[in-house]
This record gives C-alpha cells, structure tokens and sequence, in this order.
C-alpha cells in the first residue's frame, strides 16, 4: 500500500483504538485518521458497569492506548470529533464544521447507544442511562448517595448495575417486562438462575409487567409508575433497556444493513472500499453459517485486526466464536458460542447451579452443541470452543456428568 493513501476511521471506542494499531502492525505507512466522539481517549467499556462503578478500576486502568501512542504511530486522533456523514460515492467524510475529508478506504467503528423510553418523566435529570465513562461516573455518585433505585430493564447493564447497588446497600428494584431476565440472551433456564441470584441479594425483581411513567416532584424522578398502577418508589431511576447500533450514516450513505450494516466474513460492507466493525457489524459468520451481530467486548477487541487486512486488500476471515463475559456479585461467567432467539435448542448442565458452580450447554435437536456458558468454574472455554467446533453430536448424559473429562 502506497504511503500516500488516507483510512479513516469513525468512532473513538475500543474497536477504533484496535484498528488504528493493527493498520501500524501491518506496516501501514499512510495517513490514518480516527474521529473520536467523546471527549476522552478510547476506552474499553465492560468496567463502567462492573469495576468503575465498584471503585476499583479508573479510566486509566481501561484507556486502551495513552495519548503518545497514537503521537508516536503518527495517527490524526481528533477527539471531540462525530463524523455527520460519509459520501461513498465521493469518498469523503462530513465533520461537525461542514469541512470534508477523502478517504482511500473507511471503517466504520460506531458502535450503539442507549435506547430510550417515550413515558412522560423520562427525560428528568435523574433518570440515567449508562455507555460513557460519564454516565458510569455519576451513577457511582448516585449509588454512593441515594438509597433507592429503580431499573427498568433486567439485561446485562442493568444486572450488572443491580448487583453493584446491591453491594454498596441500596435498595433495588429492578423492573422487566419479559417473564425472566436476560431471557433473549440465556432463554428460560438460566434467565430463572440468574433472577434467583439476584432475589437472594435482595433486589426487588418485577417480571412481566411494563412501566407507564416515571412519576416526578419538582422536576426530579420521585418514582416509577408501573402498568398495574403500583408505584414504586425512587431516588434515582436506570433506563436500561438495550441499545441501538449507530448506523444511520452507513443507511444514508447507500450500505446495505439489516438490524446492523451488513458484512461478509472479511467484515467488507456492500461498498468494498468500506469495513464495518463492533457493535455495528451484521456479519456473514463462516462457522456459523448465518448472520450474526454481536454486541460485546470481544468483538470489538477482535475483529479490527481482520477488518484492517481487508482494508489493506490483504485476505482475511473474521470467524472467531462469539465470547462475552458478565461478574454479578460472586457469580463470574463466560458464556462461548451462539444461540439464536428462535433456535430449536435444549440445555444441559454439568454441575449444580445451587451450589453456584456450573456449565450449561445449549444443544440443538442433533445434540450438536451451540453454545456453552462456564459459572464460576473456569479455564474451560477452550474445550467448549473444540466442543462447538466439532459439530458433532454428544452423549447429553456424559455432558452432563462432571467427573467425565469436557
């Protein structure tokens, strides 16, 4: 690659910060370009909801690369900076000012935001939601100040949240539509494992029932009014109800998308001179055979290294297996693999979920494992990933007995 071409890339989280350092691995001599959207340094975001908000980790501890990395890998980090649009045609970026930037090739690095609540209440000061290092910053001041709070939304953010009130003494109510948390994610059984965990600290956990309003005095969320009329009252109120993917410049610039942009196995969008990568990307998953958008941690940590080979026209497939993690309380798991909402699949555990310490498998109608998720017991993930990879069918019963070897 000519050392006069420019890549730019946008978005300023963990997946933008990779991609800058593995375009500098691939002896990329050119001009690199990240716009940033918030204020700091890229950084990755599983301690805002977990570490950050426990008091052990601070922004330095998760900041990806310090200021003199990118100085010294001559990478234009321009923070503060959303870019309004992209022209593919043209090949050039809009910024704030109206100015423009060509590009040689793009990656899209945007990531999602909190989804919303349209109920009257909504937008007073105290009710929060949770993707920045500033949003993670003031609920660690609210969870060291008030003493009862109210999430509507029983997903990872708001379990994870849970769990840090619970260990610092507020009182929690945590309020979910769906018959169980994390259903879409887990399905029914572990759903009701984790809603146990949770009862047995003490969170008030609400299932099947919506929220009509967040009830306000002065201003301020004073409580949430749910559907049944019951009021449950509040200091402070987390809106944690999933997230959206920022794709509306890739819809506007002509990409083809889906519920995310639309990738192939090298992460390449419907215009070949543009990647997508994280939380964005909908890819076409080799090991898989369908398409997958996965919003975690390790997917913006990994596929950045594939994305900028296919930039620099090298060949290259992004076909590692979903991996994303969760600590609630003295519960830490690993959860491997891929189970879609509407799979046909059955679980089999391997060890005791009352004692806190298992694995769960998701086997499909040809006991062929999907999916594997390790509570407490640790150093397994490998044999889950050789487990899925195989694709062969299991014995459930041998699964299932923990003194016979994964």
């Amino acid at each position: 690659m000519s050392s006069n071409q420019h890549f730019v890339v946008i978005g300023g989280g963990l997946a933008a910060a990779k991609l800058a350092e593995a375009l500098r691995a691939n002896d990329f001599d050119g001009q690199v370009t990240v716009l940033a959207g918030e204020e700091e340094l890229p950084y990755e975001r599983p301690p805002l909801s977990k570490q950050h908000l426990a008091g052990t980790q601070q922004l330095p501890d998760f900041t990806v690369d310090q200021a003199a990395w990118y100085r010294d890998h001559h990478i234009d980090l321009r923070l503060g900076t959303t870019a309004t649009a992209f022209d593919a045609r043209a090949r050039t970026v809009t910024l704030p000012d109206e100015s423009t930037l060509s590009y040689d090739k793009l990656a899209l690095a945007t990531g999602s935001r909190p989804r919303t609540l349209s109920i009257p209440g909504a937008d007073a000061p105290n009710v929060y939601t949770l993707r920045t290092i500033g949003d993670s910053d003031v609920i660690a001041q609210v969870l060291r100040t008030e003493q009862r709070l109210v999430i509507i939304g029983a997903g990872w953010i708001g379990l994870e949240v849970a769990a840090q009130a619970r260990a610092r003494g507020v009182d929690v109510t945590v309020v979910e539509s769906a018959p169980l948390p994390l259903l879409g994610a887990l399905g029914p059984e572990m759903g009701a494992f984790y809603a146990e965990v949770h009862r047995e600290h003490g969170v008030d956990l609400r299932t099947e029932i919506g929220v009509d309003a967040i009830l306000t005095d002065d201003g301020n969320a004073t409580g949430v009014q749910l559907g049944d009329g019951t009021v449950v009252p509040a200091q402070a109120v987390l809106v944690a109800v999933g997230a959206a993917p920022n794709i509306e410049s890739a819809i506007a610039a002509g990409l083809d998308y889906d519920g995310g942009v639309l990738v192939d196995e090298a992460l390449r969008t419907s215009d070949p001179d543009v990647v997508a990568v994280g939380d964005i990307a909908e890819q076409q998953h080799p090991v898989l055979n369908r398409r997958v958008r996965v919003e975690h941690w390790a997917t913006a940590l990994n596929q950045p290294a594939v994305a900028a080979r296919t930039m620099l026209g090298k060949s290259a497939v992004y076909d590692r297996l979903p991996y994303f993690f969760s600590d609630q309380y003295d519960v830490g798991m690993e959860y491997t693999g891929y189970v879609g909402r509407g799979d046909d699949v059955r679980v089999v555990v391997r060890g005791e979920p009352s004692e806190r310490e298992f694995v769960a498998f998701w086997l499909d109608s040809r006991n062929r494992v999907k999916a594997g998720m390790n509570v407490n017991v640790w150093d397994v993930t490998d044999r889950i990933k050789q487990l899925i990879l195989s694709a062969e069918p299991v014995d459930p019963e041998l699964l299932a007995n923990p003194d016979i070897p994964l």
